[in-house]
């Protein structure tokens, strides 16, 4: 990856390196890409969403960070989409 990835959901800015994906605000956290597993659920049938970022693999998951976001937190950003094909590319390799 040449360049790093970023997008704000709600108050959280979100950016991915290409290794490492960091998801600033109140509480910063940093997560390697080849040891989590990152997914976004919803929208629900009020349209809220939740990102779900958890340490470990998908079938063996440990640690998880949940955020919760209102339909008008999420808007008409262009989302995390981006961020998880990116994610999801790493931890592949």
């Amino acid at each position: 990856m040449d360049s790093e990835i970023t997008t704000t959901v709600g108050r959280e800015p979100y950016s991915f390196d290409g290794r490492v994906l960091e998801v600033f605000g109140g509480s910063p956290v940093r997560f390697h890409g080849r040891h989590m597993h990152l997914c976004v659920k919803g929208p629900d049938r009020k349209g809220a969403r939740i990102v779900e970022i958890c340490h470990g693999r998908p079938e063996a998951p440990g640690a998880r960070h949940i955020w919760r976001y209102s339909a008008a937190e999420w808007g008409d950003l262009p989302g995390l989409d981006v961020v998880q094909a990116a994610v999801d590319s790493a931890a592949r390799r």
